[in-house]
């Protein structure tokens, strides 16, 4: 079993754990750290067991916090999926009939014998006056 060295509020303790466990064991130990250095910057030095109580408590409130968020997230997305999956169980809805205007072929042939007429009065008033285009 390895013996690791790790520093908490400026102390370093000697700490037994299991092969592998190495890093968890150091990462938890820097969190620690954290917390005491927090506290030593806010009080001052304080007794050995009390550095240690008062960070522990105070990363175990930061833990009970993420605990609730966790929770609150796992519900929220629950309650997502249960309306994913009530929508993929919905059936399709029935298409919509979109009716688009289609001008008749005689309406346009109309306007285009009206143009064409126009366009030879025009051609004929423009002679009689004498203009030129």
């Amino acid at each position: 079993m390895p013996e690791i060295k790790i520093s908490i509020g400026g102390r370093e303790f000697e700490v037994a754990c299991q092969s592998g466990e190495e890093h968890f064991l150091k990462s938890a130990a820097q969190l620690l750290d954290n917390e005491a250095t927090v506290l030593s910057s806010q009080i001052g030095r304080l007794p050995e067991a009390r550095m240690l109580l008062m960070s522990g408590l105070m990363l175990a409130d930061k833990t009970a916090g993420m605990e609730e968020q966790m929770r609150a997230l796992e519900a929220k997305l629950g309650a997502q999926e249960a309306l994913l999956e009530e929508l993929r169980s919905a059936p399709a809805p029935a298409p919509e009939r979109i009716e688009v205007p289609v001008v008749p072929a005689e309406v346009s042939d109309t306007f285009a014998e009206l143009a064409a007429r126009t366009e030879a009065m025009a051609s004929a008033l423009e002679d009689r006056l004498g203009v030129s285009a």
